[in-house]
């Protein structure tokens, strides 16, 4: 009886906290933090399109950057194989030029007057999601599609695919066999 009148109080308790029908305001919604890192890390947490469209405001936004990045292959972004993978890329290359030698989420080694044209996310379920990207990048539209993964709490990017190229993990695996 006593369990009873407690959790009894206890759910009182907590019904009279929040109105009914209310949803709680997220304490630091992605769109109120400036392009970069900490950007991107809250917006993975939302949902795919939100992380996605992250990264992309990342280079679309004048003045913005990812700021340091992590060592190769422990990049927050990419999932486990791709980091694994990326890693062994740049350990491999030992000093020369590894295979992943530019920004894969932008193609590109430099982005400039940048903008993401369409992001249309498709969710096969709920820890696996597809990206099909336009952007364009100093004068030139490119479409990709990023495979997205959910780890933990996040949404990672797990491979990049470009029309007429081979997948990026099909690249790496290729340069560390």
């Amino acid at each position: 009886m006593r369990h009873v009148l407690i959790a009894t109080a206890v759910f009182a308790g907590l019904a009279g906290c929040s109105p009914e029908g209310a949803a709680p305001e997220p304490a630091d919604a992605p769109a109120a933090l400036p392009p970069g890192r900490p950007a991107v890390y809250e917006a993975a947490k939302v949902g795919p399109e939100e992380f996605v469209r992250a990264l992309y405001a990342v280079h679309a936004t004048p003045g913005a950057g990812m700021g340091e990045a992590p060592a190769p292959g422990r990049d927050p972004i990419y999932d486990r194989m791709l980091n694994a993978m990326i890693g062994a890329d740049f350990a491999k290359a030992a000093g020369e030029v590894p295979t992943l030698n530019y920004d894969p989420i932008c193609a590109c080694q430099d982005s400039g007057d940048f903008t993401l044209d369409s992001v249309t996310v498709t969710q096969s379920g709920p820890q696996a999601a597809e990206a099909a990207v336009v952007f364009t990048n100093m004068g030139e539209t490119k479409r990709q599609t990023l495979k997205l993964v959910k780890e933990g709490a996040m949404w990672k990017v797990s491979d990049v695919l470009v029309p007429g190229e081979k997948p990026l993990t099909e690249q790496l695996m290729a340069a560390i066999s």
